[in-house]
């Protein structure tokens, strides 16, 4: 089949104003009245100096995640591609405004328009990548001639400390301190909001670059390794998942059931060796030498990680130096599933990309360990 895809336009959008590392607990409130003292060392690991959070300074929301990933596809429209011209809405997030209706439908309900094929990925960082497949394999098989596809998140409404008050103040009855699990807090300091989209066509631009979508592969190590990171769960002692909908309803508030958590131990044990892993069998398999590519596009949660992946680059022999690295961590913070799009839309908009440049994305997920990685060509 002699049918290629290209990436034609990428927009992003973040919400209200940077929030700098001093302002975090101010927006997002002090549990239990203390001053995290996890947060230092958690900045001081991820290198993260602003995000975003789709709230206002006393908590209240800005935008849903629906409105934001709205923002962001309405960027992707001109008078040369209108709304009306959409055939697949493809949306990718770790967290819906609700359970359902499902997130690409509630994104389809604010964009308006007319009846057009949805399709919503759920899961954590690489449900923005899956989303994106969704989209590249419809125009590539010749169901349709364009897709839209994005990643989103808002995080920030998860990690407002009201939302903790119930189990800090259990805490302090029986411990004395109020403070929260490392695996809970954690999560405060690293997450923040956003959504990027990306417009999927049959043909390049006319005028401009695209980038050509070489091939995306993912795979899943759910069937040797245990839950990393989840929500809306509890973990017991024999390392098993409990579902909200297994526990009883005071449980949900007193144990904080519905935070974001990361069992760290796992996620220092694996995320990075099972990522490079991975990154070698499939440029092995697709005959790609790593010294042939021009960037190298990490998701990366924290800088603490970037370290650890040179050494594992090396130790697996892939010639990838930080050189070639490009990574907007520090100034956007970790969107989840929207960071590949927010990577991917600012070095496509920088001037620097030039016809014949090679770009391998990679996006690593914790949740039960799933990787991603996609090959891209300017043209």
């Amino acid at each position: 089949m002699n049918r290629s895809v290209y990436i034609t336009r990428l927009a992003s959008f973040l919400p209200n104003d940077p929030i700098s590392n001093d302002q975090m607990e101010s927006v997002l409130g002090l549990i239990n009245g203390q001053t995290s003292k996890a947060k230092p060392l958690i900045l001081r690991n991820n290198q993260i100096k602003t995000r975003y959070y789709a709230i206002d300074k006393q908590g209240h929301t800005t935008h849903t995640n629906a409105g934001l990933t709205k923002e962001a596809v309405s960027k992707l429209f001109d008078n040369q591609f209108e709304l009306s011209q959409v055939e697949v809405l493809s949306c990718g997030t770790t967290s819906p405004d609700q359970l359902l209706p499902a997130h690409a439908a509630m994104v389809h309900g604010d964009l308006g328009g007319r009846p057009m094929e949805i399709n919503s990925a759920s899961g954590a960082c690489s449900a923005g990548i899956q989303a994106l497949k969704f989209g590249y394999l419809s125009v590539l098989a010749g169901e349709t001639n364009n897709a839209v596809c994005t990643g989103s998140e808002r995080f920030s409404k998860w990690m407002l400390a009201k939302f903790f008050k119930e189990e800090a103040e259990k805490i302090s009855k029986l411990e004395g301190d109020g403070i929260i699990a490392f695996e809970k807090d954690f999560l405060r300091f690293m997450l923040s909001d956003g959504a990027g989209a990306a417009l999927l066509e049959s043909k390049p631009n006319p005028d401009g670059i695209s980038l050509k979508i070489e091939w995306i592969e993912q795979s899943s190590y759910a069937h040797e390794l245990p839950t990393c990171m989840y929500a809306g769960a509890v973990k017991g002692s024999n390392g098993k998942i409990v579902g909200w909908s297994d526990m009883e309803q005071e449980q949900w508030s007193g144990q904080s059931v519905f935070a974001i958590k990361q069992d760290t131990k796992l996620l220092g044990d694996f995320i990075v060796k099972k990522s490079i892993e991975f990154m070698k069998k499939t440029l092995e398999e697709k005959n790609v030498p790593a010294e042939s590519l021009t960037y190298f596009l990490p998701h990366l949660s924290s800088q603490y990680f970037a370290a650890r992946i040179v050494k594992e680059l090396e130790l697996m022999g892939v010639n990838i130096p930080s050189s070639k690295w490009f990574t907007n961590l520090s100034w956007v913070g970790n969107v989840g599933a929207a960071s590949p799009y927010l990577m991917l839309e600012e070095l496509f908009h920088s001037g620097k990309l030039k016809v014949g440049d090679t770009l391998l994305m990679g996006i690593p997920e914790s949740a039960r360990f799933n990787y991603a990685y996609a090959l891209l060509t300017v043209v």
